[in-house]
């Protein structure tokens, strides 16, 4: 078994750069990197443009002259953010990716971040993610990315729990900002009540203190998502596990779409992939979840997918019924994991990210519609 990421023979080496950028005057030390990747560059005329689309990390792009035809990307990794991502597995993830020819090239690492080919194209929108055209284009792409097979053979296992167990160890108990601890507490105490009305649907809440630790009930959900979810026989495969509209790039000219960012790339449930994006279809800045997609869309997804996955590892293209029935209840239940996962991501955001994003409300955003989906998804049942 393995769940760590093996790059093919005869990938291209990444040289490692002793530079560390800082994120607030950043073009001092970014002159340095494209000193070393483009010499022929004159340093007075490199521009440099902040791209302000990212929650993780900053992101600038380096380029001379007026148009964006060679541009390295410098991504500076955001505070504390080894905390909870792997850089060496996205290190890695990138390498086999580019290997097959699902994303652009690595041109070095330095000491806070790594600078990478710029992807022409449009990063889409919710609203582009449901147009059948570009929806079968993305579901054949992510296909591209679970066909791709494991080292010499090795049967893949998923690390999801393990970094979910992970990020839990991690969430903090408050916050120093007033402010931002009483939305923490008074969301906990939400939590724990929603909870225990979905376990007595028949009895009134009880009033709990606020409190309540945040630790008493999702400590008790994880243990659940991980005894229902691990028994339903979703497979076991190189996900990208942040697909998120901005993380589509649509390439108009070629016809084709390509994902980029691959820092929680990695083995895992091929149903948690494709319930997370399904989950970004409510957007990010401005969160709707009535756009989760409805069964018939996920329906045509779901068999598009499907026929591009059987072609990618030569099981011809037929698709029944029942195989899209099982993959529907599998996506929409392991959707539950991808709120609770991402919600804990958002807490531990919300104590040391220094990027202007609202992650407590995030965070609480994910954790409602985790409760409010629960026992919907659950409902579900496998064809007979």
């Amino acid at each position: 078994m393995a769940n760590y990421i093996h790059v093919p023979d005869g990938a291209p080496v990444v040289p490692k750069l002793d530079v560390t950028v800082d994120e607030h005057d950043y073009r001092p030390e970014a002159l340095q990197l494209i000193k070393a990747l483009r010499p022929q560059w004159k340093p007075t005329e490199v521009k440099m443009k902040t791209f302000t689309d990212g929650i993780t990390n900053k992101l600038i792009g380096c380029y001379v002259g007026g148009a964006l035809q060679d541009v390295v990307l410098v991504r500076i990794y955001g505070n504390k953010t080894e905390l909870f991502v792997d850089r060496d597995n996205e290190v890695k993830s990138f390498r086999v990716l580019h290997a097959h020819r699902c994303a652009p090239r690595l041109y070095c690492t330095f000491n806070n971040g790594l600078c990478y080919e710029f992807l022409e194209g449009v990063a889409l929108e919710p609203e582009h993610i449901r147009n059948p055209i570009i929806f079968r284009l993305i579901a054949r792409q992510m296909a591209k990315y679970h066909a791709i097979h494991a080292h010499n053979g090795w049967v893949p296992r998923s690390d999801l729990w393990q970094k979910i167990s992970k990020y839990f160890s991690l969430i903090p108990t408050h916050f120093e900002d007033p402010e931002k601890n009483q939305r923490y507490v008074s969301w906990v105490a939400l939590a724990v009540n929603i909870t225990y009305t979905l376990k007595n649907p028949l009895r009134n809440p009880v009033r709990l203190s606020s409190q309540v630790p945040s630790a008493s009930c999702l400590r008790e959900e994880l243990l659940w998502l991980q005894q229902s979810l691990s028994k339903l026989g979703s497979p076991v495969v190189l996900c990208h596990n942040d697909l998120l509209c901005k993380n589509i790039i649509y390439q108009h000219a070629g016809g084709h779409v390509k994902f980029i960012d691959y820092e929680y790339a990695g083995y895992n449930y091929q149903a948690y992939d494709i319930g997370n994006h399904f989950n970004e279809f409510a957007g990010l800045n401005e969160v709707d979840y009535s756009l989760y997609p409805e069964r018939s869309l996920q329906l045509q997804w779901m068999r598009a997918y499907l026929e591009a996955y059987k072609d990618y590892k030569d099981q011809g293209t037929d698709v029944s019924e029942a195989e899209v029935e099982v993959l529907y209840v599998q996506v929409n239940r392991f959707a539950l994991a991808s709120h609770f996962f991402w919600g804990l991501w958002a807490l531990i955001q919300a104590q040391y990210s220094t990027i202007d994003f609202d992650f407590l409300g995030y965070a609480i955003l994910r954790f409602n519609q985790y409760f409010k989906m629960k026992p919907e998804v659950t409902a579900l049942n496998f064809p007979k």
